[in-house]
């Protein structure tokens, strides 16, 4: 081994790999200390938000509303069916409300109720509004139950449209296979040079 070669395995050995160990280590640290975020996909504009900010009942209130707003959006979205919400969908007055609930207030009652808490958390949780019969944190929870309790309406109204929709099918389909099929008329011969029509009853046969 040349002095040369000598050098570059010492400054591997003790440089290079010292080195990544610590980046690696550092990264790892990071990793595991950093702050689980909370992320609803179907309400970016929420961001990410560190789980510990928000309280187990309304992180599980948001969860329900984000799943059911996702539904919703497609249901009263496409319009059309094709998979996608574009311009070649109709635009609906409830679209556009539930939209405005997940694009706008939903955000907003959040970083209303995180503002409040980082202010005072203890306060938030126990003391009531001025000239009202609840909390901080119980008038959020009032707010995303009414949303929730919206979003629960609208599913169950799409679900019975669409079942009636179904249900007429079926009675169309009903209507036109009851029919009774008409009687065939078969020509005889009875002779050469005549011949009679009678009426065969497909039921006898």
């Amino acid at each position: 081994m040349t002095q040369a070669t000598a050098l570059f395995v010492m400054f591997i050995l003790y440089g290079v790999l010292p080195a990544a160990g610590l980046y690696l280590g550092y990264r790892g640290i990071k990793k595991v200390t950093a702050p689980k975020m909370l992320e609803y996909k179907a309400m970016p504009q929420l961001g990410y938000i560190p789980e510990k900010s928000l309280p187990d009942d309304i992180r599980a209130k948001l969860a329900s509303i984000d799943a059911k707003g996702e539904k919703l959006r497609v249901i009263y979205g496409d319009t059309n069916n094709d998979g996608k919400i574009d311009d070649t969908d109709t635009v609906n007055e409830t679209y556009i409300m539930i939209q405005n609930l997940m694009d706008k207030h939903i955000p907003q009652v959040v970083a209303d109720y995180r503002r409040l808490h980082d202010l005072d958390g203890a306060r938030v949780d126990t003391t009531k509004i001025k000239n009202s019969e609840v909390t901080g944190k119980e008038a959020v929870l009032e707010v995303l139950n009414t949303i929730d309790a919206q979003f629960d309406d609208l599913l169950a109204a799409s679900y019975h449209q669409d079942g009636q929709k179904l249900l007429a099918t079926n009675r169309y389909l009903q209507q036109r296979f009851d029919t009774p099929v008409p009687r065939q008329t078969t020509p005889i011969a009875t002779s050469v040079n005549d011949t009679q029509s009678i009426v065969i009853d497909d039921s006898k046969r």
